[in-house]
């Protein structure tokens, strides 16, 4: 694999990923792990730890620009943050010793029932926290990074792309208040989950490293095109994205 062809590629395709990502709130592992599959025919293992070199610096400058425009809550990030360096190991080790077809096949399911959930919010049927009276404290921010930590490990996307949903849907937090606090929560177990795959030899640098470069120039602009979407707007269209890339993950 040529650098002459792999580097220039990798940083156009990290600008786009990386706006989308942040304006999204997910990172944009979900959007890198089914391209490295159908246009580099890498394993869903390796496809999911090369993802997670992207993850990294786009998330951190993600969290950034989100806490510029709406403060997160410290506590609860960190808490959250200490939920999912507890499980992150444990969903990346189970991964690791999946069959790769049955690891992308499960991916695709995942994020097919995760898209019908947020049309289900969109369209306004999804009124959990007016019926429980839900808040989000620190044990709750605990117990949603240990289980988003796990599913980050497994799936490699980072947790974010469940704790959003959940935020919002649960304890009412707003669309672009969610993505901020549920970015921060998952740096620490995305660096755990990368050097977990890291030593099982399942990252591709070179690829990695390219996309993160380009990704981190269009992340500030993905954060303020999020702020200026209606909320129905933008969780439509995640979901959208979601439906999209099912079956990109099936062709492969």
């Amino acid at each position: 694999m040529s650098l002459l062809w792999v580097v220039p590629f990798g940083l156009m395709a990290g600008s786009a990923i990386g706006f989308i990502g942040a304006m999204m709130g997910i990172g944009g592992g979900m959007i890198a792990i089914p391209g490295f599959g159908l246009l580099l025919n890498m394993e869903q293992q390796l496809a999911q730890g090369t993802a997670l070199i992207l993850v990294l610096p786009a998330v951190s400058l993600s969290v950034r620009q989100y806490h510029l425009k709406s403060p997160i809550d410290t506590r609860l990030a960190i808490y959250g943050a200490l939920g999912a360096v507890s499980s992150t190991w444990i969903g990346a080790h189970l991964a690791l010793g999946l069959d790769p077809v049955l690891l992308r096949r499960s991916f695709a399911v995942f994020l097919f029932f995760l898209a019908l959930f947020y049309v289900w919010q969109s369209l306004g049927y999804l009124s959990v926290r007016k019926r429980l009276g839900m808040d989000f404290g620190r044990w709750q921010a605990l117990t949603l990074g240990a289980l988003t930590g796990v599913l980050g490990g497994f799936f490699g996307v980072g947790g974010a792309i469940l704790s959003v949903p959940i935020l919002t849907a649960l304890f009412g937090l707003s669309q672009t208040k969610a993505q901020g606090l549920a970015l921060s929560m998952i740096i620490p177990g995305s660096t755990i989950a990368l050097f977990t795959y890291a030593l099982a030899g399942q990252v591709n640098w070179t690829v990695g490293i390219s996309l993160a470069i380009g990704s981190m120039l269009t992340v500030p602009l993905g954060v303020k095109f999020a702020h200026h979407l209606p909320e129905k707007q933008l969780r439509l269209a995640f979901s959208v994205l979601l439906f999209a890339t099912v079956p990109l993950l099936l062709l492969r």
